[in-house]
């Protein structure tokens, strides 16, 4: 079964739950386009969720989720709050859902985890998930090690719930991989930055459509917190400091706001341009709707 038929939506795609990105606006958008918009958490208070998630109903009549980064100090009102409002789906990560679960079932709630080893895929699957996300190490943000060709297929033979690929997805060709890999849907996120509706600043989406393939880099592997952003002169510098031996405190102050500045600010050379290595793809700004249409039908020419 693909997701879509699931969850009663027109695509199998989600909406990756970009930190500092995805509003309740952008979900309502995404929705109102057919895929499953997400509202991400990450950055958010208890209070800014509650209102994002008032203003997406608002704004669509579709289902849209909830991402929870559990490592979220108000972690735990804002899973009292997705089980009060209901919301349809919730997606998590950095941390393990278990003692929300029986909550969210309550409330009907679907509980979509993302995953970067097999492992934890199973154990969640032990705990109730409804399905799990596998994401793989071409993604933008923090990511695993393993790449998604090699983890979904292993997340697919190994637990018994629907299967959503993440990862290096932007287009029709790698949403048919993703299915021949046993995936019952995607789940995009770099590609949906370049989209009018995506609130980040203008310069933001130029990067993203400016990069070529090889424009991202992996930032905090010596620190063990590996994050893919694009290759800029903070990256740079990031990467020196890290190799010279910077400790946690002192590369956590460099960084301190840095994803904001590029998000908000519009500053691409100083801050953090969170992208996956699918940016060498995405070539226009466009309506979400055309890029969800694009992918669909390129997938369809193709199947």
């Amino acid at each position: 079964m693909k997701i879509n038929e699931m969850l009663n939506i027109d695509y199998p795609i989600f909406q990756g739950g970009m930190a500092n990105i995805a509003t309740g606006g952008f979900a309502a958008a995404v929705s109102n386009a057919g895929a499953l918009g997400i509202i991400g958490a990450g950055g958010m208070t208890a209070q800014t969720l509650l209102e994002n998630i008032q203003e997406c109903k608002e704004l669509t009549d579709k289902p849209f989720g909830v991402n929870i980064m559990l490592m979220n100090p108000d972690a735990d009102k804002m899973a009292e709050i997705v089980a009060a409002e209901k919301v349809a789906v919730v997606t998590t990560g950095a941390g393990n859902p278990g003692k929300y679960m029986e909550m969210w079932k309550a409330a009907g709630v679907k509980v979509f985890p993302v995953v970067s080893a097999v492992s934890l895929a199973k154990r969640l699957c032990s705990l109730g998930a409804d399905g799990i996300i596998a994401e793989g190490c071409e993604s933008g943000g923090h990511i695993g090690e393993l790449t998604t060709m090699t983890l979904v297929p292993q997340v697919c033979d190994a637990v018994e719930v629907p299967v959503i690929a993440a990862g290096g997805i932007a287009g029709g060709r790698q949403m048919a991989a993703a299915f021949a890999l046993g995936a019952s849907g995607v789940q995009i996120g770099t590609c949906l930055l370049a989209s009018e509706e995506c609130p980040v600043h203008e310069n933001y989406k130029e990067a993203i459509v400016k990069a070529k393939d090889n424009d991202t880099v992996v930032t905090g592997r010596i620190a063990g917190t590996p994050v893919r952003i694009l290759k800029n002169p903070m990256a740079r510098e990031y990467i020196r400091l890290e190799r010279n031996g910077a400790d946690k405190i002192e590369l956590e102050k460099f960084t301190l706001g840095s994803l904001s500045r590029a998000v908000k600010e519009g500053d691409v050379k100083n801050g953090s341009v969170m992208a996956g290595q699918v940016s060498g793809i995405v070539k226009e700004i466009l309506p979400v709707k055309d890029i969800l249409e694009n992918m669909v039908k390129e997938y369809e020419d193709i199947r």
